[in-house]
């Protein structure tokens, strides 16, 4: 096994939490980095031509490193002061980014032209408070890899979103999804070229841009219906991988692996049982056969063959939001 990569974990009220040395020993990342104390981060995103500048969506704004984690900058950005939910990278120009705000700051999406130098807010319309979470936040951002120019976006809890011009204006997609509770979005090249919607129960699949959806039937063929995060293989873009559990946070939960762009998943074990719902998966551009996955209550499992088997690390963590490797 290869030794040296950088582990980042995303938690809330812990800041991230940092291996350089493939899990052995960790450190909390504070002031002495430029991170302020006990923060929440909920997203972390890598840029695919420098694994080690990241960007991290926490409850002050915009940070980045561009030093896989040494050293952390809370950049001056339109975000500022607002919790930032869900961040992407366009994969035909990673210049262009967006970032997705929400409770408990106003909702909103900025875009970035110039690789998050500056940015701009782009209107989008939603509703001011929503059941359960009150204020929305947008939970999940995708660009089309195939054509860049179409970008999803989904909202907990006001349903989805789609651009057609790369983000510059919005549209409040009615589909015939019933749940308004999107926790995440994901555009894959396939084939079949696939969107995917995940709501709270569920996960709805469209080959045809969006003009129709069909549901995974979660509750009739999952072990648990309670669906949180998405991602595809990077190299093999018909594999993906869905978090899903028993509730929120809940008690258990697994992962669910798609080889056929979402047409059919099956269940992959976990050595120790999680202790709360599967909350978040990740997988390194440069070694996508190294994959983590964590638990809403800091279960972190890691995966070095692609998702056939899986061993949990010895950290446990406070509530993980998200996750990132930088490889050696």
């Amino acid at each position: 096994m290869a030794r040296g990569k950088t582990i980042l974990v995303g938690t809330i009220g812990q800041s991230i939490m940092k291996s350089t040395d493939d899990g052995e020993s960790w450190s909390r990342g504070g002031p002495r980095d430029g991170l302020h104390s006990d923060g929440i981060v909920r997203s972390l995103l890598s840029d695919p031509r420098r694994p080690e500048v990241i960007s991290a969506g926490s409850d002050l704004g915009l940070y980045r490193t561009e030093d896989a984690g040494a050293r952390w900058t809370l950049l001056d950005t339109p975000m500022s002061g607002s919790t930032i939910w869900s961040m992407a990278i366009d994969p035909v120009d990673p210049d262009i980014m967006f970032v997705g705000t929400g409770t408990p700051s106003t909702p909103g999406v900025f875009r970035s032209t110039d690789g998050g130098q500056s940015w701009e807010h782009k209107p989008m319309d939603i509703v001011e408070e929503c059941p359960n979470v009150g204020i929305p936040r947008l939970t999940g951002i995708s660009v089309d890899p195939v054509d860049h120019r179409n970008v999803w976006a989904g909202l907990e809890v006001d349903g989805v979103r789609h651009s057609a011009d790369g983000g510059e204006t919005w549209t409040r997609i009615a589909t015939e999804i019933p749940n308004m509770d999107v926790h995440n979005v994901l555009v894959t090249a396939g084939p079949p070229k696939t969107v995917f919607t995940v709501v709270n129960d569920d996960v709805w699949r469209s080959t045809d841009d969006g003009e129709t959806w069909q549901p995974a039937h979660a509750r009739e063929t999952f072990p648990w219906h309670y669906t949180r995060d998405i991602i595809s293989k990077p190299n093999d873009p018909k594999t993906v991988f869905l978090t899903v559990g028993d509730a929120t946070p809940g008690r258990t939960g697994t992962l669910m692996r798609s080889r056929d762009a979402g047409a059919t998943w099956d269940s992959l074990g976990f050595p120790v049982q999680p202790n709360s719902a599967m909350w978040t998966v990740s997988i390194p551009a440069a070694e996508p056969d190294s994959m983590f996955a964590a638990s809403r209550y800091g279960y972190l499992y890691r995966s070095d063959d692609g998702g056939e088997s899986w061993r949990k690390l010895w950290r446990e963590f406070s509530e993980v939001s998200s996750v990132v490797c930088v490889p050696a």
